[in-house]
């Protein structure tokens, strides 16, 4: 790693990072590395290999990877839900799927208005079991990250799904790409970033916030914070509602006043972040090709 590791723009970020932490690499040789998700009953890290369509399984009680799915429908985001099933979004599937306990794989939901998603890529469990998820097309735009193919949507959209009646809905239209998506600790905002800058020059680099209502809709929708160094991807937040994001630098931590407070420098270009271990509290770092780990002095905002 480089000499340096951290930068405290800010003192706050001496409450999360111990200046004398280090940034360990865990494993190396992907093509793009994405969408971390934790399991506390597996105490295992299951992450996306876009490109070469497998997920990757790093076991934290002896430091093992390996091979969790081949192929994989080249998955992007991941996360846990609240019952411990490990949820993927599929660019090649172009369909949000969860992996049963018996090892099996259901769609949760591949269309909208019966047309088909374009490509999902990151997604997140509300406390009601309901799943929100973005659906840019980077997985349809080449073969690359999918498979080839026309939009049949109408644009790019954050979608909320209810597992258990069905009931899919747009909650946000407005996004040139929406990328990284996560609820603040009391679930009361939603954040959403927007990497749509890749595809126009005016095109979005930020993160918006937004008001979770009761009714499942959003209002607001405000920038929270613009990316200073490439994009920002995907992000997760901690119990105390900072947001650590991915960017082309390493990764950007900001407090909930919109401060970006410190960033943790990665040589690779991040993509994706996570919380772990034991006591939540171990970052896990997707850069392109590796992953990446720093103990910090807080913990990842808990599942409700």
């Amino acid at each position: 790693m480089a000499a340096e590791e951290f930068a405290f723009l800010d003192d706050r970020f001496r409450e999360v990072i111990n200046p004398t932490a280090k940034v360990h690499k865990l494993f190396e040789g992907c093509a793009w590395a994405e969408g971390p998700a934790w399991s506390p009953g597996w105490r295992s890290l299951v992450w996306s290999d876009i490109p070469n369509d497998r997920q990757l399984r790093y076991d934290e009680s002896n430091g093992a990877v390996g091979v969790f799915r081949y192929p994989a429908g080249n998955t992007n985001g991941n996360t846990v839900d609240r019952q411990g099933r490990l949820l993927s979004c599929e660019h090649g599937g172009r369909r949000v799927s969860r992996t049963e306990f018996d090892g099996t794989v259901t769609t949760i939901v591949d269309s909208y208005d019966g047309k088909r998603l374009n490509s999902p890529n990151d997604v997140v469990v509300k406390s009601d079991d309901t799943i929100w998820f973005t659906d840019p097309a980077y997985g349809i735009e080449s073969d690359y990250e999918g498979n080839k193919a026309e939009m049949e949507q109408e644009g790019c959209h954050v979608y909320r799904v209810d597992p258990a009646t069905g009931d899919i809905r747009v909650v946000s239209d407005d996004f040139g790409r929406p990328n990284g998506i996560a609820f603040s600790p009391d679930e009361k905002l939603l954040y959403v970033s927007d990497t749509g800058a890749t595809h126009s020059n005016d095109g979005g680099r930020h993160i918006r916030r937004f008001s979770v209502n009761d009714d499942g809709t959003l209002s607001g929708g405000d920038v929270f914070a613009t990316c200073t160094a490439g994009f920002f991807d995907g992000f997760r937040v901690d119990v105390d509602g900072r947001i650590w994001t991915s960017a082309g630098d390493g990764v950007h931590v900001y407090d909930p006043d919109g401060t970006l407070i410190g960033k943790v420098f990665v040589p690779e270009v991040v993509a994706n972040v996570e919380f772990g271990g034991a006591k939540l509290n171990h970052l896990f770092i997707c850069g392109t090709t590796s992953l990446y780990t720093v103990k910090v002095k807080t913990n990842g905002a808990k599942r409700i």
